[in-house]
């Protein structure tokens, strides 16, 4: 048990580190002027002198790998840098953005599962009937809708027509402290979360199911008088549990990435918008702790997801058994 936690700890700290390089590299090499994103439109008119004297003020006259050394003592520290947009230390600005982030994607991600479940079950337990046949059918096409013109769809119809719902912001200028205006204007937004990805996950959920019903045991149980609701609830959810999990967590990085979509189509203040920004206008600072702080809670929900699944089945954990017992018989 002991190696296989260390294994976990040590991928996952090797998979941040791959990451952080990564995005390092690729966001120094990317064309742009970060010099712009800092001094705005007073960086063109700048002399070749001024510009070497604020690249160096900044930080960005050094070999990327020293920059990258540097950077990496700092965010140890807890110094993560500041921002060339706004000015300001990059944690400053992220933490404003991050609970608005947590409650859309955290609140969808809990959603879309939790219904996905409960679809998956519906559809199983009417398998080809007529209630099945529809929601399939519905499902396809919404799951079809890509979620930038789902969202612009939404917008019309309920914020510009019917001015039911405010179409973009997390709430109205001065009530942040509202909780009636933040859930007012996180209804279009999540709307458009769950339903791109309820039904994808849902037809996973009810396969997973169909192909429960149809084992040995499930047939042994009818035989002996079970009732079909009971084997459904006892036996058959129960055992896609581990495959429900896997899921879970492997759908980690499409949600995230659909959440971030959301964000910037309505406008609304949270990671996703922030991340478009820091990319457009080369903040390196920020875009290198938005895009840790994405890929950690992608890595560790993928470690987390595997280690439920082996608790709940223990089958899984059979492959690593038989190589631990092959390395002590060496």
């Amino acid at each position: 048990m002991k190696i296989s936690y260390r294994r976990r700890i040590l991928i996952f700290l090797l998979s941040v580190f791959c990451l952080s390089v990564l995005v390092f590299a690729m966001s120094r090499l990317a064309p742009g002027d970060p010099l712009v994103s800092y001094y705005g439109d007073r960086a063109e008119r700048m002399s070749p002198e001024e510009k070497d004297r604020a690249m160096e003020r900044l930080g960005l006259n050094e070999s990327m790998v020293v920059q990258y050394v540097k950077w990496v003592k700092n965010a140890v520290s807890g110094d993560f840098g500041m921002s060339f947009k706004y000015k300001q230390d990059v944690m400053k600005v992220i933490e404003g953005r991050l609970v608005n982030t947590l409650i859309l994607g955290g609140v969808g991600f809990i959603l879309t599962f939790l219904l996905a479940l409960l679809l998956g079950i519906l559809c199983a337990f009417h398998e080809n009937s007529w209630l099945d046949r529809i929601i399939c059918k519905v499902g396809t096409i919404t799951s079809c809708i890509p979620e930038f013109w789902l969202s612009l769809v939404l917008i019309l119809i309920f914020s510009v027509n019917l001015r039911l719902l405010p179409g973009s912001g997390a709430y109205a200028l001065g009530q942040s402290s509202s909780i009636s205006s933040r859930l007012t204007h996180l209804i279009l937004p999540m709307v458009v979360v769950v339903m791109s990805h309820l039904w994808y996950y849902a037809y996973m959920i009810r396969n997973k199911l169909l192909e429960e019903i149809r084992q040995d045991y499930v047939l042994l149980a009818k035989a002996k008088g079970m009732s079909r609701r009971r084997i459904m609830y006892q036996h058959c959810v129960r055992n896609i549990m581990p495959a429900f999990i896997s899921i879970m967590a492997i759908s980690l990085p499409h949600i995230v990435e659909g959440t971030y979509i959301v964000e910037m189509v309505f406008s609304y203040p949270g990671i996703g918008t922030l991340s478009f920004e820091s990319a457009k206008y080369h903040d390196y600072n920020m875009l290198m702790v938005l895009c840790l702080i994405t890929g950690i809670v992608v890595i560790f929900g993928n470690i987390t997801g595997q280690a439920i699944s082996e608790a709940i089945d223990p089958r899984m954990k059979e492959p690593e058994i038989m190589e631990v017992a092959a390395d002590g018989s060496r």
